[in-house]
Parts: structure tokens; C-alpha cells; sequence
């Protein structure tokens, strides 16, 4: 790596921290304060991700958002390679959203606080009746108006290659019955794969696919659906440019 990247990786590792602390504090702050608006809330998440992107030197494009209504609530599934899919999405989505995430990050200080006052729906990922219980809570909150980011897959793939989607991903879209648009994370790889410390500077794609209609599955549908929406995101991720 030459020395203009390298030092951008390191600055990176060094200014993450507490960045994410400060626009976390600044966050909720706004929510709680100001705007007590979530909408309007995520500036500072917005200008968080944008922040990280820029100082590890990763430019991202956006495409497809033709394909998307202002007013619609979706659920998007996408690929999850990285931790830039994330920084990328938050960072420069076309489409207001919050992210479903693992109720053990809300026990968080200040990081908790600010992702409960922005929105954003936890989900247990444990099994069993409370795992049902948050799935209904998060279908409800997404019938209500609330367009979400899953990554179907469960975790980030070790190398790079979709993986298989999550039955419980599956049953909350079923259960919210909003369309799914499928995501496809492009580049984030090359910047940051699992295991790895250090960015690569580089630029990430970000591709959108056409709405897809559920409304025609039920739950004994879902094992079909899932393979019907990996192919989908599988598609996008086939060439930078299509």
C-alpha cells in the first residue's frame, strides 16, 4: 500500500471511534432537543457514514434510484461483505430508512440511546418466542411506514460470495407485506473484508433493483421466496455497470 492510503487506513482506525461517539452524542442531542423528528434526525448519521467514507478514500455511486417512489415503504435486502456496506448506505442512500439491527446494541451507552431515539428497530436473533415476539414488533413498525436495510444473509461472507438468506429475514417481510427491493453492494470487499483492519481506499457501487410485490407469498411460500430474492441480489452483483 503507498503511503497516501496507508495513512488514510490509519487515520481511519484512528478517528473512527471516536467520530461514531461524537455524531452519536450530536444524534441524539438533535432528537432529543431540536428536530425531535427521526426523519430529520439523520443528519448526523447521514454525515457520519459520509465522514468515514471520505477520510478512508472510498467513493461511492449510487444506481437505480429510478426505480424507487418517495413516498413507498420498503424493506431493501442487500449483500453483507463489509463494514462499508454499511457506511455506504447510510452514508449515501436515496431512500429515507432505518436499519434493523441485534437488540444487544441498544445496551450501548450513548450509541444505544441514539439508535433508539433515530429509530432504528431491534430484533432478537435468538430463537423461540421472544425471537417471534420481535419479529411481529419490527413487521408492525415497518407496515407503519418505517422503510428498513436487512442483510438477509445473517452475518458478512467470509469471501466475498452471497450466502444463504435467513428463514427469519424471510418471515418478517412476509409478516410486514411492503415490497423488497434487492441491493447489491458493489467494491466493499476490496475496501474492508471481514477479518481485515485496514481500508483500502477505492470505489463502491451501490446497485438497486425493481420493487418485488409479496404479496402473493405466505408463510409456507418462504423457502421459495428466499431463493427467489437471493437470485435477485445475485443479479446485481454480476457487473459494476449493468
Amino acid at each position: 500500500m503507498s503511503p497516501i492510503p496507508a495513512a488514510r487506513a490509519v487515520l481511519l482506525l484512528i478517528l473512527g471511534p471516536p467520530l461514531t461517539l461524537l455524531f452519536s452524542t450530536l444524534a441524539w442531542i438533535d432528537l432529543a432537543l431540536v428536530r425531535h423528528s427521526q426523519r430529520k434526525g439523520q443528519l448526523f448519521p447521514t454525515l457520519w457514514a459520509r465522514s468515514l467514507c471520505r477520510i478512508a478514500g472510498v467513493r461511492v455511486r449510487v444506481l437505480g434510484t429510478e426505480n424507487l417512489a418517495a413516498d413507498q415503504t420498503y424493506i431493501f435486502m442487500g449483500n453483507h461483505v463489509s463494514q462499508f456496506d454499511i457506511f455506504a448506505f447510510q452514508g449515501y442512500s436515496p431512500h429515507d430508512f432505518r436499519w434493523i439491527v441485534k437488540k444487544e446494541l441498544f445496551r450501548i451507552p450513548v450509541f444505544g440511546a441514539a439508535m433508539r431515539r433515530a429509530g432504528l428497530v431491534p430484533i432478537d436473533r435468538s430463537h423461540g418466542r421472544e425471537a417471534m415476539r420481535s419479529l411481529i414488533a419490527a413487521a408492525e413498525h415497518i407496515t407503519s411506514g418505517t422503510s428498513v436495510l436487512i442483510f438477509p444473509e445473517g452475518t458478512r461472507s467470509l469471501d466475498g460470495t452471497l450466502q444463504p438468506f435467513k428463514a427469519g429475514v424471510i418471515t418478517l417481510a412476509i409478516k410486514a407485506g411492503v415490497p423488497v427491493v434487492p441491493v447489491g453492494f458493489i467494491g466493499t470487499y476490496e475496501v474492508l473484508p471481514k477479518g481485515r483492519l485496514i481500508a483500502t481506499p477505492g470505489e463502491v457501487i451501490i446497485r438497486i433493483g425493481k420493487p418485488i410485490s409479496i404479496d402473493n407469498y405466505s408463510m409456507k411460500d418462504k423457502h421459495q421466496l428466499a431463493e427467489y430474492l437471493h437470485d435477485r441480489v445475485a443479479e446485481l452483483l454480476v457487473s459494476r455497470e449493468q
